[in-house]
């Protein structure tokens, strides 16, 4: 396993496209590309918040779904 690629090969499009996701929800203007427009924490915020969310998401699948449900800033 290398470094950024996802255990399944098949996850690269739906990573992708949940880190547009995210970045929109958080008001950060990803684009296709280069985005070295961006400062160190918009970007970090992106990716702390994919994080925190398959976190989340992992827990809540491991337990049964017997977790509450949170909104993003509850995280």
């Amino acid at each position: 396993m290398g470094y950024n690629r996802p255990v399944n090969p098949n996850a690269r499009e739906a990573l992708s496209q949940y880190k547009y996701e995210i970045a929109n929800e958080l008001g950060v203007n990803l684009k296709q590309g280069y985005n070295g427009d961006l400062t160190s924490a918009q970007a970090g915020s992106v990716g702390g918040e994919m994080v925190k969310r398959m976190i989340h998401q992992q827990e809540q699948q491991m337990s049964g779904g017997n977790t509450p449900p949170s909104t993003p800033s509850q995280y």
